[in-house]
């Protein structure tokens, strides 16, 4: 029996601007993020910095507006100075977070320069684990100070004269993670964020702070981790952070593509934390929120776990190297979808990784760069998904799953982009058996027509690329019509779909 879904788009439903910064992504010192991933020195494709042009340019494509960096884990023994000066003088240090060895070939200025080449910008965490306020004051005064200064004037000896003027800096990551080096208490790491945010606010004021939020929902300090640490830092910071990775440990794909509504409530609780201590303060501001990782990740653990354990200090060895499947894209998807959603409250989001480490982008040690399943979400989101975020009234059939019930067979939502005169509808039909038709009453957009309908689907859903084949890859979709305001679609089962609507 044929499935059916309505929906009605209206210009008037805004949710809000989105955000540019909510397609943004992270390359931590880990594997082979880094080092045989955006940089190798004699690669054919090096440029005159060695970092990978082939790599730069599916970047590129990516859009990513802002990158996170150094870490992650990494950043809790971080020390800056290592990183920057002569490379030739710079030491080689045991790193503890993934027992690796980290020679400090890219650092500061060289991460610096590679964001700018793809036409990022920088986010910048700085180490709230093994160091503390005066380091952090350290890094910012030789970041963002224009020089007359001990550490601007180190930035400018070391061949930088212009500062980096970076605007986003988190304070720590996942302190309350008992694997994280240097990990605090709520009070601890309160007292501290508040400390390091007052004092870089002093030294410059036009920067925006992510306190840190809980590592993940099964957290058991959640939420009340967020109410106490931000109850210290609210004069302070502009945003609180999630983290987020979800897997198919259990191989049922039903209940792995419900995992967005967890994402889904994950949000909800934070905004209502924020709100509650923004009561309690008296505060004026709102404090949004930076989802600044993000992400499938479980493929990679047996292997990961053997090597850090029995082959330790290895220089870039592969960590981390998922290798993603179709229906990790489909819920990749849906995550994006959920974060669209929530573009009045999260401004900034993170892809994590970018580059061969829970990434999007593979590369060859001496071949050639290529893209996983979930790139191309994640290109359509980037692409498409600026403007305004409208919210939808849909009716969809409805499924449970063993964790979830009354999952909405087509989860959707639409962005309208006012300056391109487009409307763009993204949708996933996460039933696994039938098609759904979908109908779209799109209002006052009359005059609008179809531009195009991308489809990505497979019908194995354990399909993953390589760098020979690209199994997954999307599609000019066949199966849909305009008539006046109303947008029919075929949308198969299993489907990423992007249906793209302008003036006429």
């Amino acid at each position: 029996m044929q499935k059916f879904a309505k929906m009605v788009i209206d210009k008037d439903f805004r949710i809000s601007e989105i955000d540019k910064r909510v397609y943004g992504s992270f390359i931590e010192h880990l594997g082979r993020a880094v080092y045989e991933g955006i940089y190798q020195p004699g690669h054919p494709t090096a440029d005159a910095n060695g970092f990978r042009r082939d790599v730069m340019e599916l970047v590129k494509e990516l859009n990513v507006p802002i990158v996170r960096y150094p870490g992650g884990n990494f950043v809790s023994s971080f020390v800056w100075e290592d990183s920057v000066g002569p490379v030739e003088q710079r030491p080689k240090r045991l790193e503890l977070a993934w027992r690796s060895l980290e020679t400090n070939e890219i650092g500061v200025n060289e991460f610096a320069k590679w964001t700018k080449a793809v036409g990022a910008d920088v986010m910048m965490a700085v180490n709230l684990g093994t160091r503390g306020v005066a380091d952090a004051c350290n890094l910012l005064e030789y970041c963002n100070h224009l020089s007359g200064t001990k550490y601007s004037d180190l930035r400018i000896s070391h061949g930088v004269k212009e500062p980096h003027n970076i605007k986003v800096w988190c304070l720590g990551n996942e302190m309350d993670g008992p694997w994280q080096l240097g990990a605090k208490t709520p009070v601890e790491y309160g007292r501290l964020a508040c400390e390091t945010a007052k004092a870089m606010k002093l030294i410059d004021p036009t920067i925006e702070l992510v306190s840190c939020g809980s590592s993940n929902t099964g957290m058991p300090t959640f939420p009340q981790w967020e109410a106490t640490t931000l109850e210290h830092t609210y004069d302070y910071v502009d945003y609180v952070s999630l983290h987020q990775y979800f897997g198919n440990r259990d191989n049922d794909t039903e209940d792995f593509l419900a995992l967005s509504m967890e994402m889904d409530h994950f949000i909800k609780t934070v905004i209502s934390v924020c709100d509650f201590v923004k009561a309690k303060k008296r505060g004026k501001k709102d404090i949004n929120l930076s989802f600044d990782e993000w992400n499938v990740w479980f493929h990679s653990d047996a292997e990961d776990d053997d090597t850090m354990k029995n082959r330790p200090w290895q220089h870039a060895p592969a960590l981390l190297e998922d290798h993603y499947t179709f229906e990790d894209a489909l819920l990749v998807g849906l995550m994006l979808i959920t974060l669209i959603k929530h573009s009045d409250r999260v401004k900034m989001a993170c892809l994590a990784q970018l580059v061969n480490v829970i990434a999007p982008i593979m590369t060859e040690k001496d071949g050639g760069a290529w893209k996983q399943t979930i790139y191309y979400p994640y290109l359509h989101a980037s692409r498409f998904g600026r403007g305004i975020a409208l919210q939808p009234v849909l009716a969809s059939s409805k499924h449970d799953t063993k964790s979830y019930t009354d999952v909405t067979d087509i989860d959707s939502v639409a962005v309208w982009n006012e300056e391109a005169d487009e409307l763009t509808i993204f949708a996933v039909n996460r039933d696994l058996k039938d098609d759904i038709v979908l109908t779209c009453d799109i209002g006052n957009f009359e005059g609008y027509g179809l531009i195009e309908h991308i489809v990505l689907e497979c019908d194995d859903l354990k399909a993953a690329n390589s760098a020979l084949r690209q199994t997954v890859a999307p599609k000019a979709g066949t199966e849909t019509k305009v008539d006046g305001r109303t947008v029919t679609s075929n949308l198969h089962k299993a489907s990423w779909n992007v249906i793209r609507l302008g003036r006429k």
